[in-house]
C-alpha cells in the first residue's frame, strides 16, 4: 500500500495527508478480510443456541457493541487516523451488511444443497425460493448502500422492499407443495428462524433511520 500525493482539491486539514491508493492486491487482501468476516458472523450465529437473542450475542461475540457508527460520535484523533498504514472504510465492513450477507449466504448454501438432490424438491420449487433469497438479499444490501451514501429515506425505502421478498419467501415455504417434499420441510424448519433474525435486524435499522420517512410508513404484506 502507497500514499500518493494530494492532489489539491481539497484547501482543508485533509490536504496534506494523501490520498490512499492500494493495488489489485491490497484490495484483494481487503476484501478477503471482509469476506472472512462474513463467515465469522455465521460461525458466531450456528454456536448459539436457538433460545437465545442470536442476532444481538453474535453482535457481541463480533465486538460490533463496542464499535461506534461512521461520523455518528465525535471524531477521532484526525492526524492518528491517518498516520501510518490503515484500512479504508467500505460498506463490507458495516455490521448490517456483514449479518445481512451471512445470513442469506447460509440461506442459499443450504438450499442449493436441498435442491440439487434428485428426489429433493420440484424444479418450480427451487427455481422460486433461489429467486426469492437471491432477490431480497439484492434489495437488503442497496439498503446498507443507501446507508452509507448517509440516505437514510433510501435505506428504509429499500429495506421495506426487502421486507417484501422476505414475507414472499415466507409464503412460498408455506406452500402445499413444500409440506410434502420432506427435505422442503427440512430447510423451513432451518430458514424460518433466520428469515426472522433477518427481518428483526432491519426493522431495527428502519426504526433509526427514519425520522420524517419520505417512505410510506406501512410494512409490505
Amino acid at each position: 500500500m502507497t500514499n500518493s500525493d494530494s492532489d489539491g482539491l481539497f484547501d482543508n486539514d485533509w490536504e496534506d495527508r494523501g490520498e490512499l491508493a492500494w493495488t489489485e492486491l491490497d484490495w484483494q487482501k481487503y476484501l478477503g478480510t471482509q469476506e472472512a468476516a462474513v463467515h465469522q458472523y455465521i460461525k458466531h450465529y450456528d454456536q448459539i443456541p436457538a433460545g437465545m437473542d442470536r442476532i444481538d450475542e453474535a453482535a457481541r461475540r463480533m465486538g460490533w457493541e463496542l464499535t461506534e457508527a461512521p461520523g455518528s460520535a465525535e471524531e477521532e484523533d484526525a492526524d492518528e487516523l491517518f498516520t501510518g498504514d490503515w484500512d479504508p472504510y467500505t460498506l463490507h465492513r458495516n455490521p448490517v451488511y456483514i449479518s445481512t450477507r451471512a445470513l442469506y449466504v447460509s440461506l442459499l448454501a443450504h438450499w442449493e444443497r436441498v435442491a440439487v438432490q434428485p428426489d429433493g424438491v420440484p424444479a418450480a420449487l427451487g427455481l422460486a425460493v433461489q429467486a426469492l433469497l437471491y432477490r431480497g438479499n439484492e434489495q437488503a444490501l442497496q439498503a446498507v448502500q443507501a446507508l452509507e451514501m448517509g440516505d437514510y429515506t433510501l435505506a428504509v425505502c429499500f429495506f421495506k422492499r426487502a421486507l417484501g421478498e422476505l414475507n414472499l419467501t415466507m409464503a412460498r415455504l408455506g406452500a402445499d407443495d413444500v409440506t410434502t417434499a420432506p427435505s422442503a420441510l427440512r430447510y423451513r424448519d432451518y430458514a424460518l428462524p433466520r428469515l426472522f433474525d433477518l427481518r428483526e435486524i432491519w426493522l431495527r435499522v428502519m426504526n433509526e433511520c427514519r425520522q420524517g420517512d419520505g417512505c410510506d410508513d406501512s410494512l409490505p404484506e
